[in-house]
């Protein structure tokens, strides 16, 4: 594994201030500190025992933080082992091992295997270079990992569209800045089986 020479600061609940290091890998970008801060102030009312998804978890930042403040269980996805390793490293430093997990999997096959409950809350922040965002939102849906009142974050590039969404999908809270941006909406009701 190569030297874990990147790093992001979890800001707030039991872990605040501790530092996650993982690797320097292409299209791998935590979200910011300020972004962080505004969805997190956002999901404040409903990260307390949620059960949360971190889909495409990289530097685990933001499933992490949803731990430090009080999820019950996260699940951090990514398809990289390089990364994974190191998500499993955070994850033993922060002796989280009774509310986390790391998965090694592409995105795609987590959805289609995952047979559990739906999620509370899902992060849903591809690498920019990925074009199939639109695509992720409906398998969740379609494979039942989300349900009525799943709050989903969304992060893009600022320069983009913001990907289409699902008919039973509603925008809560949006906001943008040069770089990204990012949206957290919720499932207002159960979709119709056709």
């Amino acid at each position: 594994m190569r030297k874990l020479n990147q790093q992001v600061r979890i800001i707030g609940g039991n872990w605040r201030g501790r530092k996650l290091y993982f690797p320097y890998i292409k299209d791998l970008r935590p979200s910011s500190d300020r972004v962080r801060e505004t969805l997190f102030n956002w999901l404040s009312p409903h990260i307390v025992n949620s059960r949360c998804l971190d889909l495409f978890a990289g530097s685990g930042a933001l499933g992490l933080e949803a731990a430090s403040r009080g999820a019950e269980q996260v699940f951090l996805v990514d398809k990289s082992p390089e990364v994974v390793a190191a998500l499993k490293n955070s994850i033993s430093l922060l002796n989280a091992e009774n509310t986390v997990t790391a998965v090694c999997e592409d995105a795609e096959h987590f959805i289609s295997r995952h047979q559990q409950q739906p999620f509370d809350i899902i992060f849903l922040d591809p690498p920019f270079a990925r074009k199939e965002q639109r695509q992720f939102t409906y398998h969740l849906i379609k494979n039942k990992l989300t349900q009525q009142n799943t709050r989903i974050y969304i992060e893009t590039d600022a320069g983009n569209h913001a990907p289409e969404m699902p008919q039973c999908w509603s925008i809560l809270r949006e906001k943008t800045t040069r770089q990204v941006r990012y949206q957290l909406v919720i499932q207002s009701e159960d979709p119709i089986d056709k």
